[in-house]
């Protein structure tokens, strides 16, 4: 199930999948996303996270596939999750995220989040992504476009209880905000 980055605030007041795939380019955007997650799995007793970062063609994807099934003796409920950096998991990889997307399904004491980089349209018609996206949420982080960025830093600051002054000075505040952090 596809979801786009502004909707999972209301995906998770309706509940929380076991499994979610974050990609995309901003790490801002894909971190806030993680910590939403991750907050509304607190919420719901998640107390225990275990993180794993695929390095190199040589990661054990046995330790991943294993801790799924394994809790600690003070743990009911758990998170994990898995960085891909490079964004291609590699053959071995690819089974491993395919088992573990099935093992994923229906299970509510384990939360399984991976993370990776913006792909392209060949990597998103993989099997492994298809299996991923099919049993789960994927939500791509796409990038703020130059000319949403004053609206955007409106509403992070709305957000913050801040704002800039009403009307054409307000208007020029967001617009040098924007200029300076493009």
């Amino acid at each position: 199930m596809q979801l786009a980055a502004n909707q999972l605030s209301n995906h998770l007041q309706r509940g929380l999948k076991s499994l979610y795939t974050l990609h995309g380019d901003e790490p801002l955007l894909q971190q806030e996303a993680l910590d939403a997650i991750r907050a509304e799995a607190r919420r719901q007793g998640f107390t225990e996270r275990t993180a794993h970062t695929v390095a190199g063609a040589h990661f054990d994807w046995s330790e991943v596939l294993a801790s799924g099934g394994s809790l600690s003796l003070f743990a009911d409920k758990q998170i994990i999750e898995v960085r891909i950096p490079s964004g291609k998991p590699g053959k071995d990889g690819s089974v491993a995220l395919q088992q573990l997307a099935e093992i994923a399904q229906g299970n509510d004491t384990t939360l399984t989040i991976v993370m990776l980089p913006r792909l392209d349209k060949m990597t998103k018609s993989s099997a492994w992504f298809a299996a991923l996206d099919s049993f789960g949420v994927t939500l791509e982080v796409q990038p703020i476009e130059r000319q949403a960025l004053p609206q955007w830093i409106a509403q992070r600051l709305s957000a913050q209880g801040q704002r800039v002054a009403p009307g054409e000075e307000g208007q020029r505040t967001l617009q040098f905000f924007a200029d300076r952090v493009e």
